[in-house]
Protein backbone atom coordinates (compact mmCIF):
# COMPACT_ATOMS: atom_id res chain seq x y z
CA UNK A 1 0.00 0.00 0.00
CA UNK A 2 1.47 3.45 -0.75
CA UNK A 3 2.13 5.92 1.82
CA UNK A 4 -0.56 8.34 1.34
CA UNK A 5 -0.72 12.42 1.51
CA UNK A 6 -3.37 14.52 -0.21
CA UNK A 7 -4.76 17.81 0.34
CA UNK A 8 -8.12 17.92 2.08
CA UNK A 9 -10.48 19.47 -0.19
CA UNK A 10 -11.86 23.25 1.70
CA UNK A 11 -9.85 22.11 5.07
CA UNK A 12 -9.17 25.92 6.24
CA UNK A 13 -12.87 26.41 5.85
CA UNK A 14 -13.61 23.54 7.71
CA UNK A 15 -11.07 23.90 10.58
CA UNK A 16 -12.68 27.42 10.83
CA UNK A 17 -16.32 26.27 10.90
CA UNK A 18 -15.95 23.30 13.67
CA UNK A 19 -14.23 26.11 16.32
CA UNK A 20 -12.55 23.46 17.91
CA UNK A 21 -11.99 23.15 21.27
CA UNK A 22 -8.90 21.29 23.00
CA UNK A 23 -10.63 19.50 25.13
CA UNK A 24 -13.82 18.76 22.55
CA UNK A 25 -15.00 15.30 21.00
CA UNK A 26 -15.13 15.14 17.56
CA UNK A 27 -15.66 13.20 14.40
CA UNK A 28 -14.05 12.56 10.96
CA UNK A 29 -17.49 10.15 9.42
CA UNK A 30 -14.75 10.08 6.45
CA UNK A 31 -11.71 9.32 7.34
CA UNK A 32 -10.24 8.89 3.54
CA UNK A 33 -6.25 9.96 3.98
CA UNK A 34 -6.47 11.62 7.22
CA UNK A 35 -6.03 15.09 6.27
CA UNK A 36 -8.72 16.82 7.91
CA UNK A 37 -8.16 14.68 10.75
CA UNK A 38 -4.79 15.28 11.38
CA UNK A 39 -5.73 19.43 11.76
CA UNK A 40 -8.58 18.13 14.08
CA UNK A 41 -6.29 16.08 16.30
CA UNK A 42 -3.46 18.49 16.02
CA UNK A 43 -5.87 21.44 17.95
CA UNK A 44 -6.41 18.66 20.79
CA UNK A 45 -5.43 18.56 24.54
CA UNK A 46 -5.03 15.26 26.50
CA UNK A 47 -8.52 15.49 27.08
CA UNK A 48 -10.17 16.04 23.59
CA UNK A 49 -10.66 13.26 21.40
CA UNK A 50 -10.67 12.51 17.82
CA UNK A 51 -13.15 9.54 16.49
CA UNK A 52 -12.00 8.30 12.59
CA UNK A 53 -14.88 6.29 11.15
CA UNK A 54 -14.17 4.84 7.34
CA UNK A 55 -15.49 1.59 5.71
CA UNK A 56 -12.30 1.51 4.07
CA UNK A 57 -10.06 -0.72 5.93
CA UNK A 58 -7.14 0.28 3.64
CA UNK A 59 -7.70 3.67 3.68
CA UNK A 60 -8.17 3.33 8.40
CA UNK A 61 -4.87 1.60 8.28
CA UNK A 62 -3.05 4.03 6.06
CA UNK A 63 -4.63 7.30 8.36
CA UNK A 64 -4.06 5.03 11.60
CA UNK A 65 -0.39 5.14 10.40
CA UNK A 66 -0.45 9.20 10.14
CA UNK A 67 -2.49 9.39 13.49
CA UNK A 68 -0.52 7.27 15.29
CA UNK A 69 1.82 9.98 17.03
CA UNK A 70 -1.38 11.50 18.35
CA UNK A 71 -1.98 8.23 20.46
CA UNK A 72 -5.13 8.20 23.12
CA UNK A 73 -6.34 11.25 21.32
CA UNK A 74 -7.70 9.26 18.32
CA UNK A 75 -10.09 6.50 17.75
CA UNK A 76 -10.36 4.08 14.67
CA UNK A 77 -13.80 2.68 13.73
CA UNK A 78 -13.65 0.27 10.66
CA UNK A 79 -17.95 1.26 9.10
CA UNK A 80 -20.15 2.50 7.01
CA UNK A 81 -21.28 6.31 8.48
CA UNK A 82 -24.53 5.43 8.62
CA UNK A 83 -23.93 3.53 11.60
CA UNK A 84 -21.77 5.98 13.60
CA UNK A 85 -24.62 5.43 16.23
CA UNK A 86 -23.83 2.26 17.10
CA UNK A 87 -20.10 3.27 17.74
CA UNK A 88 -19.88 6.08 19.67
CA UNK A 89 -21.82 6.92 22.74
CA UNK A 90 -20.82 10.19 24.31
CA UNK A 91 -21.98 13.76 23.00
CA UNK A 92 -19.75 15.30 20.28
CA UNK A 93 -18.59 19.24 19.79
CA UNK A 94 -18.33 18.37 16.44
CA UNK A 95 -18.54 15.80 12.89
CA UNK A 96 -17.18 16.13 9.44
CA UNK A 97 -18.58 14.30 6.63
CA UNK A 98 -16.48 14.44 3.44
CA UNK A 99 -18.73 12.33 1.01
CA UNK A 100 -18.29 10.10 -1.92
CA UNK A 101 -14.58 8.89 -3.19
CA UNK A 102 -11.66 10.03 -1.29
CA UNK A 103 -8.51 10.65 -2.64
CA UNK A 104 -6.79 7.94 -1.46
CA UNK A 105 -9.24 5.44 -3.39
CA UNK A 106 -8.85 7.30 -6.69
CA UNK A 107 -5.33 7.64 -6.01
CA UNK A 108 -4.74 3.78 -5.61
CA UNK A 109 -5.45 2.45 -9.32
CA UNK A 110 -5.62 -1.16 -8.90
CA UNK A 111 -9.23 -0.56 -7.23
CA UNK A 112 -11.10 0.32 -10.18
CA UNK A 113 -12.64 3.99 -9.18
CA UNK A 114 -10.63 6.00 -11.95
CA UNK A 115 -11.17 6.46 -15.67
CA UNK A 116 -7.81 7.65 -16.30
CA UNK A 117 -5.67 3.98 -15.23
CA UNK A 118 -6.37 0.69 -16.22
CA UNK A 119 -7.32 -1.76 -13.02
CA UNK A 120 -9.94 -4.50 -12.50
CA UNK A 121 -13.71 -3.21 -12.87
CA UNK A 122 -13.84 -3.20 -8.37
CA UNK A 123 -15.16 0.16 -7.14
CA UNK A 124 -15.75 -1.26 -3.50
CA UNK A 125 -14.94 1.09 -0.49
CA UNK A 126 -15.12 -2.02 1.61
CA UNK A 127 -13.53 -4.64 0.28
CA UNK A 128 -15.03 -7.11 2.17
CA UNK A 129 -18.52 -6.32 0.25
CA UNK A 130 -19.68 -8.72 -2.30
CA UNK A 131 -20.77 -6.54 -5.09
CA UNK A 132 -18.61 -4.83 -7.55
CA UNK A 133 -18.52 -2.94 -10.42
CA UNK A 134 -17.72 -5.89 -12.52
CA UNK A 135 -21.26 -7.12 -11.43
CA UNK A 136 -22.82 -4.18 -12.44
CA UNK A 137 -21.97 -4.03 -15.70
CA UNK A 138 -21.68 -7.46 -16.42
CA UNK A 139 -24.60 -8.56 -15.20
CA UNK A 140 -27.50 -5.93 -14.72
CA UNK A 141 -30.30 -5.80 -16.97
CA UNK A 142 -30.54 -3.25 -19.65
CA UNK A 143 -33.00 -1.25 -17.84
CA UNK A 144 -31.84 -1.36 -14.78
CA UNK A 145 -28.25 0.56 -16.36
CA UNK A 146 -30.08 2.80 -17.90
CA UNK A 147 -31.86 3.51 -14.52
CA UNK A 148 -28.64 3.86 -12.52
CA UNK A 149 -26.64 5.69 -14.85
CA UNK A 150 -29.55 8.19 -15.60
CA UNK A 151 -30.54 8.61 -12.15
CA UNK A 152 -26.90 8.41 -10.18
CA UNK A 153 -24.88 10.05 -13.30
CA UNK A 154 -27.45 12.56 -14.55
CA UNK A 155 -25.83 11.50 -17.97
CA UNK A 156 -28.78 12.18 -20.40
CA UNK A 157 -27.27 9.34 -22.90
CA UNK A 158 -28.33 6.82 -20.54
CA UNK A 159 -29.61 4.42 -22.35
CA UNK A 160 -27.35 4.83 -25.52
CA UNK A 161 -24.49 4.14 -22.59
CA UNK A 162 -26.16 0.88 -21.59
CA UNK A 163 -26.71 -0.71 -24.64
CA UNK A 164 -23.23 -0.07 -25.71
CA UNK A 165 -22.61 -1.57 -22.39
CA UNK A 166 -25.13 -4.95 -23.17
CA UNK A 167 -23.62 -5.27 -27.39
CA UNK A 168 -19.82 -5.62 -25.83
CA UNK A 169 -20.70 -8.03 -22.82
CA UNK A 170 -22.38 -10.16 -24.95
CA UNK A 171 -18.74 -10.66 -26.97
CA UNK A 172 -16.95 -11.14 -24.07
CA UNK A 173 -17.18 -9.95 -20.29
CA UNK A 174 -15.91 -6.00 -19.97
CA UNK A 175 -13.20 -6.49 -16.53
CA UNK A 176 -11.17 -3.18 -16.37
CA UNK A 177 -11.91 0.43 -16.11
CA UNK A 178 -10.13 1.60 -19.06
CA UNK A 179 -12.30 -0.93 -21.78
CA UNK A 180 -15.82 0.24 -19.94
CA UNK A 181 -14.35 3.79 -20.27
CA UNK A 182 -13.94 3.54 -24.37
CA UNK A 183 -17.79 1.99 -24.51
CA UNK A 184 -18.67 4.73 -22.71
CA UNK A 185 -16.71 7.42 -24.90
CA UNK A 186 -18.09 5.60 -27.70
CA UNK A 187 -21.74 6.14 -27.18
CA UNK A 188 -21.88 9.54 -26.45
CA UNK A 189 -22.33 11.93 -29.44
CA UNK A 190 -19.28 14.52 -29.39
CA UNK A 191 -17.44 12.71 -26.79
CA UNK A 192 -13.98 14.51 -27.60
CA UNK A 193 -15.64 17.55 -27.54
CA UNK A 194 -16.64 17.03 -23.57
CA UNK A 195 -15.34 19.52 -21.16
CA UNK A 196 -14.94 16.67 -18.69
CA UNK A 197 -14.21 12.96 -19.18
CA UNK A 198 -17.51 11.43 -21.02
CA UNK A 199 -17.18 8.26 -18.77
CA UNK A 200 -17.41 10.28 -15.47
CA UNK A 201 -21.06 10.27 -15.19
CA UNK A 202 -20.91 6.60 -16.01
CA UNK A 203 -18.51 5.85 -13.61
CA UNK A 204 -20.16 8.32 -10.78
CA UNK A 205 -23.40 6.00 -11.74
CA UNK A 206 -21.74 2.70 -11.18
CA UNK A 207 -19.83 3.55 -7.51
CA UNK A 208 -22.81 5.02 -6.33
CA UNK A 209 -24.83 1.92 -6.98
CA UNK A 210 -21.84 -0.70 -5.60
CA UNK A 211 -21.39 1.22 -2.39
CA UNK A 212 -25.30 2.14 -1.72
CA UNK A 213 -23.87 5.62 -0.96
CA UNK A 214 -26.93 7.59 -1.32
CA UNK A 215 -29.26 6.37 0.87
CA UNK A 216 -26.44 6.55 4.02
CA UNK A 217 -26.77 9.87 4.14
CA UNK A 218 -29.61 11.35 5.53
CA UNK A 219 -29.50 8.49 8.28
CA UNK A 220 -26.04 9.85 8.97
CA UNK A 221 -26.74 13.44 9.34
CA UNK A 222 -30.00 11.99 11.71
CA UNK A 223 -27.58 9.69 13.92
CA UNK A 224 -24.74 12.89 13.85
CA UNK A 225 -27.45 15.51 14.81
CA UNK A 226 -28.55 13.22 17.75
CA UNK A 227 -24.75 13.20 18.73
CA UNK A 228 -24.14 16.52 18.94
CA UNK A 229 -23.93 18.79 21.97
CA UNK A 230 -26.13 22.22 21.73
CA UNK A 231 -23.78 24.11 19.85
CA UNK A 232 -21.79 21.40 18.17
CA UNK A 233 -21.20 22.04 14.40
CA UNK A 234 -22.36 19.56 11.74
CA UNK A 235 -20.17 20.18 8.46
CA UNK A 236 -21.24 17.94 5.28
CA UNK A 237 -18.98 18.50 2.14
CA UNK A 238 -20.82 17.11 -1.26
CA UNK A 239 -19.28 16.48 -4.80
CA UNK A 240 -22.53 16.24 -6.80
CA UNK A 241 -25.94 17.65 -6.74
CA UNK A 242 -27.44 14.32 -5.55
CA UNK A 243 -25.66 14.18 -2.31
CA UNK A 244 -25.88 17.55 -1.66
CA UNK A 245 -29.28 17.72 -2.58
CA UNK A 246 -29.98 15.22 0.11
CA UNK A 247 -28.44 17.01 2.54
CA UNK A 248 -30.18 20.33 1.82
CA UNK A 249 -33.61 19.01 2.13
CA UNK A 250 -31.97 17.42 5.78
CA UNK A 251 -30.33 20.35 7.12
CA UNK A 252 -33.92 22.07 6.15
CA UNK A 253 -36.16 19.67 7.28
CA UNK A 254 -34.00 19.41 10.76
CA UNK A 255 -33.84 23.47 10.80
CA UNK A 256 -37.65 24.25 10.16
CA UNK A 257 -39.26 22.93 13.12
CA UNK A 258 -43.21 23.07 13.04
CA UNK A 259 -45.04 22.15 9.61
CA UNK A 260 -48.27 22.86 10.28
CA UNK A 261 -49.68 25.07 6.84
CA UNK A 262 -49.26 28.68 7.17
CA UNK A 263 -53.34 29.33 8.15
CA UNK A 264 -53.45 27.38 11.50
CA UNK A 265 -53.49 30.14 14.17
CA UNK A 266 -51.51 28.06 16.78
CA UNK A 267 -48.89 25.08 16.12
CA UNK A 268 -50.32 21.74 16.79
CA UNK A 269 -47.38 19.49 15.13
CA UNK A 270 -45.26 20.26 18.13
CA UNK A 271 -42.23 20.24 15.96
CA UNK A 272 -39.09 22.48 17.39
CA UNK A 273 -36.00 23.43 14.99
CA UNK A 274 -32.98 21.73 16.00
CA UNK A 275 -30.31 23.16 13.61
CA UNK A 276 -29.37 26.89 12.83
CA UNK A 277 -28.20 26.80 9.41
CA UNK A 278 -25.30 28.85 8.71
CA UNK A 279 -26.06 30.84 4.76
CA UNK A 280 -25.17 29.09 1.32
CA UNK A 281 -22.97 26.45 0.54
CA UNK A 282 -18.76 27.47 0.75
CA UNK A 283 -17.11 26.45 -2.38
CA UNK A 284 -13.23 26.39 -3.27
CA UNK A 285 -11.69 29.81 -3.78
CA UNK A 286 -8.97 30.09 -6.68
CA UNK A 287 -5.92 29.32 -4.88
CA UNK A 288 -7.55 26.34 -3.12
CA UNK A 289 -7.90 25.16 -7.08
CA UNK A 290 -4.90 25.58 -8.61
CA UNK A 291 -3.40 23.55 -5.88
CA UNK A 292 -6.21 20.92 -5.63
CA UNK A 293 -8.58 20.62 -9.43
CA UNK A 294 -10.63 18.15 -7.26
CA UNK A 295 -12.39 20.83 -5.67
CA UNK A 296 -14.25 22.47 -8.24
CA UNK A 297 -17.37 20.25 -7.25
CA UNK A 298 -17.17 20.84 -3.94
CA UNK A 299 -19.80 22.01 -1.34
CA UNK A 300 -19.85 22.46 2.56
CA UNK A 301 -22.92 23.07 4.29
CA UNK A 302 -22.77 23.90 7.73
CA UNK A 303 -25.33 23.79 10.80
CA UNK A 304 -25.27 24.17 14.41
CA UNK A 305 -26.65 21.89 17.08
CA UNK A 306 -29.57 24.19 18.70
CA UNK A 307 -30.95 22.54 22.41
CA UNK A 308 -32.14 18.93 22.52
Amino acid sequence: MAEFHHISVLHDECMEALCIRPDGVYVDATLGGGGHAVSIVEKLNSEGRLYGIDRDADALAAAGKRLSPYGDRVRLIRSDFRDLGKHIHERLDGILFDLGVSSFQLDEAQRGFSYMADAPLDMRMDQSAELTAYDVVNHYAREDLTRIISQYGEERYAHAVASAIVRRREQAPISSTLDLAQIVASAIPNAKKEKQHPAKRTFQAIRIEVNDELSAIAPAIDAAVGLLKPGGRILVISFHSLEDRIVKQRFRALAQGCTCPPDFPVCVCGGESVLKLFGKPITAGPAELLANPRARSAKLRIAEKLAD
